[in-house]
C-alpha cells in the first residue's frame, strides 16, 4: 500500500513538472514542430515606433537656445559640406554603427577566515556556600571551546571581441539636437541565423564625416548579439531540465 502511495505520488509531481513545462514552452514548442525542416525565416522590416513595446525616450534637455544666424553667410556651423550636410540628421535618416568591443576582466579574490573562541568559568563559592538546594556546585560549571575557519576563493578571466558595421535608422530627434538610433541585422547561414541589435542616443558632433558612428560614443548603448536555429538548439539544455534547474534546491 506505501508504495503504491509512493508511486501515485511520484507518477503526480512527474506529471505536474511536465504540465509546468508545457505551458512555459508551449508556443515555442509549436512553432518548432511547425517549422521542422524548415529554415529559420527572416521577420519583416517593421517601423520601431509602432512596436507594442516602443516607449519614446525622455532625457532631461538644457534650456532651448534659439539659433542663430550670421548675416550675408552661406556657411552652417556644424556642417562638413558647403551646400549641404551628408550625416544624419532627422528622424528616417540612416547612420553607420561601427561595432568594436573588445573587454578583457581578470579578477582574483581569496578570503580566509580563521577565529577560535574558549569560554573557562569557575564557580567555587556562591554566597559564601557551595551548595544550593542540596546540590553541590561543580569546580568548572562553564567549559566551552569553539573553531572557525573559513577559506574562499575565485576568479574570473573573461575576453569578448565584437567587430562589425550595421546601419541604423534614426527614429527620434530630442529637444537638444541628440538623434535616437536603433539599428536590427539578420544573417542567415544553412540553418543559423544570427540577429545583432544596437540602439542607443548619438551626438550630431560624434558623427564622422562619412556618416558612421563608433558604438563607444554611443550614450545608453545597447547591442545585443545572438541566433537561433539548429546550433542554437543543440547548445540549450532540454525544457525538461530547464524546469528542474529553477526548482530543485540542489
Amino acid at each position: 500500500m506505501a508504495k503504491k502511495y509512493q508511486l501515485s505520488r511520484y507518477l503526480l509531481t512527474t506529471t505536474a513538472l511536465a504540465a509546468v513545462a508545457g505551458l512555459s514552452a508551449g508556443c515555442s514548442a509549436i512553432d518548432r514542430l511547425k517549422n521542422i525542416g524548415e529554415q529559420p525565416k527572416l521577420t519583416s522590416i517593421e517601423n520601431p515606433t509602432t512596436q507594442p513595446g516602443y516607449k519614446p525616450v525622455s532625457m532631461p534637455m538644457p534650456t532651448p537656445q534659439p539659433a542663430v544666424y550670421n548675416p550675408n553667410s552661406l556657411w552652417r556651423n556644424g556642417s562638413r559640406a558647403f551646400f549641404k550636410d551628408q550625416r544624419a540628421q532627422q528622424v528616417g535618416d540612416i547612420l553607420t554603427v561601427t561595432v568594436n568591443i573588445t573587454d578583457t576582466a581578470q579578477f582574483a579574490n581569496e578570503t580566509q577566515l580563521n577565529r577560535t573562541g574558549n569560554i573557562n568559568e569557575d564557580i567555587n563559592n556562591f554566597f559564601g556556600k557551595n551548595v544550593v538546594l542540596g546540590t553541590q556546585i561543580p569546580g568548572t560549571p562553564l567549559n566551552a571551546d569553539g573553531t572557525t575557519a573559513n577559506d574562499g576563493k575565485g576568479s574570473i578571466n573573461r575576453q569578448e571581441t565584437l567587430q562589425t558595421h550595421i546601419a541604423a535608422v534614426v527614429t527620434q530627434v530630442l529637444p537638444n539636437g541628440n538623434m535616437v538610433v536603433e539599428g536590427k541585422q539578420e544573417i542567415r547561414v544553412n540553418f543559423e541565423l544570427r540577429e545583432l541589435i544596437v540602439a542607443g542616443i548619438v551626438r550630431p558632433e560624434d558623427i564622422q564625416a562619412d556618416n558612421t558612428i563608433d558604438s563607444t560614443k554611443i550614450a545608453q548603448a545597447r547591442i545585443a548579439y545572438g541566433g537561433k536555429g539548429q546550433l542554437t538548439d543543440l547548445q540549450q539544455p532540454r525544457y525538461g531540465q530547464q524546469v528542474f534547474d529553477v526548482l530543485l534546491p540542489f
